[in-house]
């Protein structure tokens, strides 16, 4: 990979890492309701998981899915499920936790295996492999793009829980705070919504990564 694609590269990964999505926006509230250091397991999580989900899809598993459809369908009617149920949890949530209550953030395990079943997540994996790889030199290009986007995780991540730790103060008010959890809610379930208008294209993707007759195939 020659520093001109890895630069492009990059720039990809860092505008797919900051938008808005179900990660970025559950670390808003996580901040907001949990600060940042107790939400740090979580940001660790996110990173961690889509870098193994991102060398999972290069090495093979986004062809997998595109030579079973059932398999697909199935992994997108359970992330949208879990992503719909933490879209509630969220929304009804109506006090700051201290960790003196049941509330909790997202542990690391939690936070990783939730890439998984990440619509976002599967959609920016299978976009970056099907472009962004070599067949000359499968597996570097493959261990580069997930490095790449591990990169520009953290400080993507970062930004969005230091925002939720930002507006802690101004949130302090529970009427406040009531409606803000309900709009992250109501704003993580719309996520859906854009995941399913990205869905044709990353099917293609996936398509065109089983028709290169190798994990690696360049569109």
């Amino acid at each position: 990979m020659n520093p001109d694609v890895f630069l492009a590269l990059l720039a990809f990964a860092f505008v797919a890492s900051i938008t808005p999505g179900p990660n970025n926006l559950m670390l808003l509230a996580s901040g907001v309701n949990f600060g940042f250091w107790r939400t740090f397991p979580h940001m660790c999580g996110i990173a961690g998981g889509f870098c193994l989900l991102l060398l999972a899809v290069g090495f093979g598993l986004g062809a997998l899915l595109a030579a079973y459809p059932p398999l697909h369908i199935a992994l997108k009617l359970a992330g949208g499920a879990y992503l719909l149920f933490l879209a509630w949890k969220i929304a009804t949530t109506r006090r700051m936790s201290e960790g003196k209550g049941g509330e909790r953030p997202m542990t690391f395990v939690e936070a990783a295996a939730f890439q998984w079943v990440n619509p976002k997540a599967w959609v920016m994996a299978i976009t970056a492999m099907a472009i962004y790889t070599d067949p000359a030199r499968p597996f570097l290009s493959v261990v580069l793009v997930a490095a790449a986007f591990t990169l520009v995780n953290w400080p993507s991540v970062s930004t969005w829980a230091g925002f939720g730790v930002m507006l802690k103060r101004f949130l302090a008010d529970p009427a406040r705070l009531k409606w803000f959890n309900i709009a992250m809610g109501v704003l993580l379930a719309l996520t859906l919504v854009r995941c399913c208008c990205d869905q044709a294209y990353c099917e293609e993707s996936a398509a065109g990564l089983a028709l290169g007759h190798e994990p690696f195939a360049r569109r």
